[in-house]
């Protein structure tokens, strides 16, 4: 289901909001291989600041990163 997730938001081509960033986050966390780790790093990456206050979409990334082994 998570690797549906990302083949679904490769072929959409949108710029994703909170909600669906989260959505991703937890995609890559499950899924966890190099696709996920590049896709959700690059979303990170790419994250507007604004988000960065949300609870959700910020516990959604920490939680990613997590899964990474990513945490400093």
């Amino acid at each position: 289901m998570a690797e549906k997730v990302l083949d679904l938001f490769d072929e959409m081509k949108i710029e994703p909001d909170q909600f669906t960033l989260s959505v991703l986050f937890n995609a890559c966390a499950v899924l966890n291989n190099n696709r996920a780790m590049k896709i959700g790093k690059e979303l990170l990456a790419k994250m507007p600041e604004n988000y960065r206050n949300k609870n959700i979409t910020s516990t959604s990334a920490i939680n990613m990163l997590m899964k990474f082994g990513d945490v400093e």
